[in-house]
């Protein structure tokens, strides 16, 4: 059996992913609803038809989107509750450091949970689905550390 050909776009590389902007797709949803075909975007814009069609299908949330023009992911928004509880953390964390106690990983884990309890119970109007998940993990105490 012969060796199979190589297509010649595959000899130079894969193609570079390209991110587009919030504020691209944002004109490409506008140039749609004005009668533009998805072919003719996509050919502009040089990109993928199911790309086109992709932005088209989430036109809703970046509608909503209120962001800056370099912006290329919409991310969830975090929960407020986890903001007031690393806010609350920070102060803790300074004042044991003014009275001179060691705070350890364990020591602010422990407390950010009780500080997350303590906020849930505070609040009954809030929304607690998404929010009960806190678990004060290792990968979230990573970026609170930053």
């Amino acid at each position: 059996m012969a060796p199979k050909k190589v297509k010649s776009s595959c000899v130079s590389g894969a193609k570079k992913l390209k991110r587009i902007t919030v504020e691209t797709k944002k004109e490409i949803i506008a140039k749609y609803e004005n009668g533009a075909r998805i072919s003719d975007l996509a050919m502009e814009y040089d990109t993928a038809k199911s790309t086109i069609c992709t932005i088209l299908k989430n036109k809703e949330a970046l509608r909503a989107a209120d962001v800056a023009k370099v912006v290329t992911i919409l991310m969830k928004q975090r929960p407020k509750l986890l903001d007031d509880v690393e806010k609350l953390l920070l102060d803790w964390i300074n004042q044991k450091e003014l009275a001179g106690d060691s705070v350890n990983e364990t020591i602010i884990h422990e407390k950010a949970l009780h500080t997350h309890r303590d906020l849930l119970v505070t609040p009954p109007s809030t929304s607690t689905a998404s929010v009960e998940e806190f678990k004060a993990s290792r990968g979230w105490f990573d970026k609170f550390r930053r």
